[in-house]
């Protein structure tokens, strides 16, 4: 599939590819995406996941409103530990499947939001 891209600043989710997402000229399965860059992601099994999985997105300034996290061909709720260390930080949590978060992401990043991304491969 493939997605239009708009003219949002930063990178794009352009479509899909296999079990991975095509970001500019590159695929990755796994995804952390930043409105500054994107970034191949190995993630634990969601029942797993915690705020440390995602410390490649702690460094974007100013923190993102909300993570995207994509959980892969279906919806899986993470750990409520996780849901709570990122509302610490004051970071929101959108949980979906990473179909729709990949375009989330678009429309989100067309709105010149500023969020952050977290997809686990297609299944």
């Amino acid at each position: 599939m493939k997605m239009e891209r708009r003219s949002a600043e930063g990178p794009v989710i352009s479509g899909f590819s296999g079990r991975g997402f095509r970001v500019d000229e590159n695929v990755y399965e796994g995804l952390l995406i930043t409105p500054e860059r994107a970034d191949g992601w190995s993630p634990p099994p969601v029942a797993e996941l915690g705020e440390a999985d995602l410390a490649p997105l702690w460094v974007l300034k100013p923190q993102p409103e909300f993570i995207l996290l994509g959980t892969g061909g279906t919806l899986v709720r993470p750990p409520v530990a996780f849901i709570k260390a990122l509302g610490a930080r004051g970071i929101g949590v959108e949980v979906m499947d990473s179909r729709a978060a990949a375009r989330a992401w678009g429309v989100l990043r067309a709105e010149l939001r500023w969020v952050a991304g977290a997809l686990y491969p297609l299944d």
